[in-house]
């Protein structure tokens, strides 16, 4: 029997399981890094509601960090805390800065980092 490689075809039961292996890797991967897109587009969200809420100039820090809390609440936001949000008031001039980081375990001890910063200003400085 005379076996040439261009007789041979297909994937070695090693190079399947190495196949395998990478693809259960990039949907582990996915898995973990989409929830954290999603919930940051709802972080904007809030943002974006909070910019359009109207006479948001006169409020004060409290009912502006109030306000965003609540909507994190309502969208089940949990990497958000209160010490990632600063406003900054002066007069009319309106300033909200959220910078947070979300850390999700892949594999034992490997970690994935995810760093977000989003602000909105309203009003005159």
């Amino acid at each position: 029997m005379n076996l040439s490689p261009k007789n041979q075809h297909g994937l070695t039961l090693i190079s399947i399981v190495f196949l395998l292996g990478l693809i259960g890797f990039f949907v582990l991967l996915t898995l973990k890094v989409v929830p954290i897109y999603l919930d940051h587009g709802k972080v904007k969200s809030a943002l974006e509601a909070l910019k359009a809420t109207p006479d948001i100039q006169t409020k004060s820090e409290f009912e502006i960090r109030d306000s965003l809390t609540k909507r994190f609440n309502i969208n089940y936001v949990y990497d958000v805390t209160k010490d990632d949000i600063k406003v900054i008031k002066h007069g009319n001039y309106v300033k909200v800065d959220i910078e947070y980081e979300t850390v999700v375990k892949l594999i034992d001890n490997l970690s994935l980092l995810a760093e977000f910063h989003d602000s909105f200003e309203a009003g005159q400085k």
